[in-house]
């Protein structure tokens, strides 16, 4: 297993997981629709790129050289604390630590670099909601978030302690 920091070369990569993964994520909580218009929206190249540029680092989970998901992580996105992004794992392959191995890196590499928690957005409806509260992730709030196209992103936002 291996665990590494994504470049721009990866964004192909990283759009193509999403495109698998997020039809399945997301089946019973999105129509096809939105959830197309979300992956162009958040996982074109141009747009995973530019979420790079603005301080968001991707890692890649792979095991013999295969990727099995990613994740992605933003620094003081308040003070002192970080933003977990992204965190997506191949469906076949949920339920099996490959998450909870990436959740885990990621608030390793927060608390390597001074934060004091992290936070995430999760959907009110998906089943990743007891996940995170199984590591510690507590809900601080409830937020709509307009996307565009008359969309919205119906989130909790957890928190966690490191």
């Amino acid at each position: 297993m291996n665990i590494r920091i994504a470049t721009t070369q990866d964004c192909p990569l990283i759009q193509s997981l999403a495109k698998t993964i997020w039809p399945v994520a997301y089946r019973t909580i999105l129509s096809k629709e939105q959830l197309d218009y979300m992956l162009d929206k958040f996982y074109t190249p141009a747009a995973l790129e530019l979420q790079m540029e603005q301080g968001q680092v991707f890692f890649i989970l792979e095991e013999n050289g295969e990727p099995l998901g990613f994740a992605a992580v933003a620094l003081h996105e308040k003070p002192n604390i970080a933003k977990l992004h992204k965190l997506y794992v191949l469906s076949h392959l949920q339920g099996k630590g490959w998450g909870k191995i990436l959740l885990e890196h990621c608030c390793v590499y927060a608390l390597q670099h001074h934060q004091q928690s992290i936070f995430l957005n999760v959907n009110r409806f998906n089943k990743a909601l007891t996940f995170y509260e199984k590591f510690g992730f507590t809900c601080i709030e409830t937020v709509d978030i307009p996307i565009g196209n008359g969309y919205l992103m119906e989130d909790y936002v957890m928190e966690k302690r490191l």
